[in-house]
């Protein structure tokens, strides 16, 4: 397996399993839904970002999953916009694979943060114990994050916000 940044001809599979992954990790909670999970209006605003970069996970040139950053290198204060395995690939070491070569690439990063959905216990307990991130802050409809809409909440739903503090650099 390596990591290496989103070929150009790769893109629309990268998006395509981004994803499925994004819709099979909210189905696996709430059963099938018609409802596309992850637009990809909001992948293209990430990759389209200045200081965002992405790379895909490939095993045998296939992709097998991938992440999108963004990187401040003013203040060191980084984020993780998406990190996914491909259906399928799962439960196999690869988003922490993934994760461990971005904190290797990234070495000057003081803190890194990223946000999931409360639902999802899967990537809960993948953040925080096999990541090492805190959970900082829960957003809902009564304590909604700033840089989104509020009609985002439906009831009871809503993301924490986790950071993970490298060191005191």
């Amino acid at each position: 397996m390596k990591l290496v940044e989103l070929r150009k001809e790769d893109i629309s599979q990268f998006k395509k399993y981004m994803q499925e992954a994004f819709q099979y990790g909210y189905e696996f909670v709430y059963g099938k839904s018609e409802q596309l999970i992850l637009q990809e209006i909001d992948i293209d605003s990430n990759l389209k970002n200045k200081d965002s970069y992405a790379y895909e996970m490939l095993d045998n040139d296939e992709i097998i999953g991938g992440v999108i950053i963004t990187i401040d290198k003013k203040t060191n204060h980084n984020h993780l916009d998406f990190l996914f395995v491909k259906v399928g690939f799962q439960s196999k070491g690869i988003g922490q694979t993934i994760w461990n070569q971005i904190e290797k690439m990234y070495q000057n990063t003081k803190v890194w943060e990223t946000c999931t959905p409360y639902f999802d216990k899967r990537n809960i307990h993948f953040y925080v114990n096999k990541l090492g991130f805190h959970i900082v802050e829960y957003f809902n409809e009564k304590h909604p994050d700033p840089n989104m809409q509020l009609d985002c909440y439906k009831e009871d739903e809503g993301m924490f916000r986790f950071e993970k503090i490298i060191d005191d650099k």
